[in-house]
């Protein structure tokens, strides 16, 4: 486990209408599901009282750029978010890339006999789940945290 920083971590999934939230233990062996928070003014409160909960040394954020890794309107959302959530909790923040996270999701609930619709509640926090356990192994395996970091000065973009 050469070069892992020790610590709990938060893995963000966020939607246009939901924002699923997972948590894994500080020495990163397992990520499990916590919660799926309504997308709305108050999405980063409630992400705030579960970091005040469970004290990660950062947030894991997932990025989702298309398949050519080129941005989307989807990715400075989820930046936008992310930067708020930084900026109102003081928790460092990294980017990681989120491609195949609810692909993966959406493929776990139905190999465990779940349909799509009555899945819909918590893909979410199962994305999240597959983005912190790829995040936790990456940064395991190669001695250097996933993603890039998120400076937390960064103001959200705003179209005039």
């Amino acid at each position: 486990m050469t070069g892992f920083r020790r610590g709990a971590r938060l893995g963000i999934d966020v939607g246009k209408a939901r924002v699923g939230v997972a948590r894994c233990d500080p020495d990163g062996m397992l990520a499990v599901p916590v919660e799926t928070v309504p997308r709305s003014e108050t999405s980063i409160d409630r992400i705030a009282e579960l970091a005040r909960e469970w004290e990660p040394i950062e947030f894991i954020v997932g990025l989702p750029v298309n398949m050519r890794g080129e941005e989307t309107l989807s990715t400075k959302d989820a930046r936008d978010f992310a930067a708020e959530l930084g900026r109102r909790t003081g928790i460092a923040v990294r980017m990681v890339d989120e491609r195949l996270s609810t692909v993966s999701a959406y493929t776990a609930l139905h190999s465990s006999g779940r349909t799509q619709k009555n899945s819909r509640s918590i893909v979410d926090q199962v994305a999240a789940v597959v983005l912190l356990q790829h995040a936790v192994d990456t940064e395991k395996s190669t001695g250097r945290p996933a993603g890039a970091p998120l400076e937390l000065d960064e103001e959200p973009s705003h179209d005039a």
